[in-house]
């Protein structure tokens, strides 16, 4: 467990106590904030490597996704930019497009996540975000994939495959989440959630 610092609490005359808080050091005990920035970045890179894993390696899952718990929308977001930048290459109208990309990942991750909250899920509002980010990236080599080749029935069997691995992913992790008497419900908006971006990516 890292150590964390504790500010401690003063009191004044007049009943007040300032605020307290923590702030994170790392094993050697140097603070976060000090460390060096290839290092932060080294880190983080390091983390969404970690989230790619499980979405891509399914031994990676056995512990029910433990590393997806440590949410972030890097990930998130570059998966995101990359799928609207390759879809949005032989658009006839190429900004609409891409901003068809980010509205159904953001607008469509957040409805599944306010679903899943609504049924008392044990999942944070981004982590689900994240997680449902996370998952695309199946769907982002199949749309790569379908660029470079450019063969319809190819395009079928690739989006089929990425669709099937999203799918497979998020729904590991979220059921996981949810009651077990409202799996179901929390579950069915995640599979439309694949099924609307891999349509996107047929379509373009």
């Amino acid at each position: 467990m890292e150590p964390t610092y504790q500010s401690p609490q003063f009191h004044g005359g007049d009943g007040l106590v300032t605020p307290s808080g923590s702030i994170e050091t790392n094993l050697e005990g140097r603070c976060t904030l000090d460390e060096p920035v290839m290092e932060t970045i080294m880190r983080d890179l390091r983390s969404i490597g970690t989230k790619l894993k499980y979405v891509m390696l399914p031994r990676a899952r056995a512990d029910k996704g433990a590393g997806l718990r440590e949410w972030d929308l890097w990930g998130p977001l570059v998966l995101c930019l990359a799928l609207g930048i390759m879809l949005s290459l032989h658009a006839e109208q190429a900004s609409l497009a891409f901003g068809l990309v980010f509205i159904i990942v953001w607008v469509g991750s957040g409805v599944v996540t306010v679903n899943a909250l609504l049924l008392k899920g044990k999942i944070s509002f981004f982590q689900s975000v994240c997680v449902l980010g996370y998952c695309i990236f199946p769907l982002v080599i199949a749309a790569f994939c379908s660029l470079m080749l450019n063969v319809i029935w190819l395009k079928v069997i690739f989006v089929v495959i990425g669709f099937t691995w999203a799918t497979g992913a998020s729904v590991n992790f979220m059921s996981e989440l949810l009651p077990e008497d409202r799996k179901a419900l929390g579950v069915y908006p995640v599979w439309l959630f694949y099924v609307a971006i891999a349509w996107l990516i047929l379509i373009s």
